[in-house]
């Protein structure tokens, strides 16, 4: 036994140097004392690199959870249509800005989300690209665009005979709903009603007010619904008639449509106003221009020109299997995309959730494998890729494909880390909020491990700012293997 043991641990720096197939160091099936020595090596190199940056390390008392989530928005003007739980808030873009003193240049956001780093630097007098491959992310960064566009006092008029007078209600219900088999019967037959009958109206409205009407019935789907967005799935309501789990789910008062949809044009009406923000008075001398990329950053960041770009503020998914073709299912549904659709854009995301295939990178671009090579090499994360595959093969693991994601993650952040290095100008900064993660019972430092990447690909890493309260590991990761807590950070990485 003892012997077997050493052959494990002693086998990874052969896997580290390339010598070797990870896969090959979990061949055969481990026993719960060789299990628990991978984990206490996984926990060992975590120290290791946890000590490399000790002096990086800043518990940010202004930092809260709030700022690195939509809760900070949710008072804001105009980034308050749309509740997206995984944005970060406008706040926090603009005190990076200042913190940076950016005052000219163009800001980029590989992962742009609903638009907040883009809209919050363009009010600061700053430039803004983003790349978003989710189309709901583009549906909201588009119509706030157009809306800022084309908005003029007689159309907050119009938007209020809406708002006040159900003017949908007039049309007959002709147009179906359309729906994916992960949505059917998420809706009353009432509701559905009401929706067709919106969606008639809306083809015979003026072009500048159908996006602001387009972007309304996106904001309430959620709310109108039997489902609920809860992580990595929709939770569905007793009331739809789903087999339901083993405890029933109970959303409680399910908004009618029109006290919803009215409800929410006012709101937009009432910001559109300045609603106590000057929504359209910039607070810089004049307002930056915004454009959006719609795609991968995968496939969008290698056609970008080299040393354009000031600063990077973002947040890209984490590695927490969340899969956001199903929790935003409803709207994406509701702009027209298809089975076959969704099944590619799920492949085409960044891989955080099990469902995700392994990508060829180098046929994407061979310029990665400097990028792929320095994932090879970090210690820490292939013996974590070790202890998770030994765990798989012990069926330890609630999902078998998670140390294929947790792979295929980092190998894909790598190459996003390389090409940011490639159009960022010299000694321009990268901001990135992420999460550390757990599984089967070994913890991701994913902050330790990206920021050892980026140092590998022509970064200085200044700062990882944590917030003052962590959170902790899910309930089923506790029962097993306790209580821990899991930092989450923002990044600050200088290109050297």
């Amino acid at each position: 036994m003892q012997s077997t043991q050493l052959d494990l641990v002693d086998l990874l720096p052969r896997a580290w140097s390339g010598e070797s197939p990870l896969a090959n160091l979990a061949t055969h099936t481990t026993t719960p004392v060789e299990s628990g020595r991978l984990l206490r090596h996984v926990e060992g190199l975590d120290k290791r690199l946890h000590k490399r940056f000790v002096d990086a390390f800043d518990v940010d008392g202004q930092l809260s959870r709030q700022a690195v989530s939509f809760q900070g928005n949710k008072t804001r003007a105009a980034y308050r249509w749309y509740k997206y739980k995984e944005a970060f808030s406008a706040g926090l873009v603009e005190r990076i800005i200042r913190r940076e003193k950016l005052a000219s240049g163009t800001v980029l956001d590989p992962f742009a989300g609903m638009g907040t780093t883009l809209f919050a630097a363009s009010s600061m007098g700053l430039d803004a690209h983003g790349i978003e491959v989710l189309p709901v992310g583009q549906e909201l960064i588009n119509s706030r665009l157009q809306i800022e566009a084309n908005f003029h006092t007689g159309l907050d008029e119009r938007l209020t005979k809406w708002s006040h007078g159900q003017h949908w209600e007039h049309f007959p219900a002709d147009h179906p709903l359309p729906e994916l088999r992960i949505t059917k019967d998420a809706y009353s037959p009432g509701t559905v009603e009401a929706v067709s009958k919106f969606l008639t109206a809306l083809e015979y409205e003026a072009p500048e007010l159908r996006p602001v009407l387009r972007l309304a019935l996106l904001c309430v789907l959620e709310s109108i619904s039997y489902t609920r967005k809860d992580g990595q799935y929709l939770r569905w309501d007793y009331r739809s008639g789903r087999r339901q789990g083993r405890k029933r789910f109970d959303k409680g008062r399910i908004t009618t449509f029109a006290a919803a949809i009215s409800s929410k044009i006012a709101e937009i009406v009432g910001d559109l106003r300045t609603g106590g923000e000057p929504l359209f008075v910039p607070s810089a001398s004049r307002r930056g221009a915004v454009q959006l990329f719609a795609g991968s950053s995968l496939k969008v960041l290698p056609v970008l020109p080299p040393s354009s770009y000031s600063a990077v503020i973002t947040s890209p998914p984490y590695c927490n299997r969340y899969d956001y073709t199903r929790t935003y299912a409803l709207e994406l549904a509701m702009l027209g995309v298809g089975e076959d659709a969704l099944r590619c854009l799920r492949q085409e995301m960044l891989t955080c959730t099990v469902e995700n295939r392994e990508k060829d990178l180098l046929e994407l671009n061979p310029g990665w494998q400097l990028a792929l090579d320095t994932v090879r090499q970090e210690e820490l994360l292939q013996a974590i890729l070790c202890y998770l595959e030994s765990e798989r093969k012990a069926s330890q693991l609630n999902n078998t494909g998670i140390p294929r994601m947790v792979r295929g993650y980092f190998d894909e952040m790598a190459c996003v880390i390389q090409e940011l290095s490639r159009v960022l100008k010299p000694s321009a900064v990268v901001y990135m909020v992420n999460d550390n993660v757990r599984y089967a019972g070994a913890s991701v430092s994913v902050d330790l491990i990206l920021s050892s990447i980026a140092e590998s690909l022509g970064f200085r890493v200044e700062r990882i700012s944590l917030l003052p309260n962590g959170k902790g590991n899910s309930s089923q990761q506790m029962g097993k293997h306790g209580r821990s807590v899991l930092r989450k950070c923002i990044y600050t990485w200088r290109k050297a």
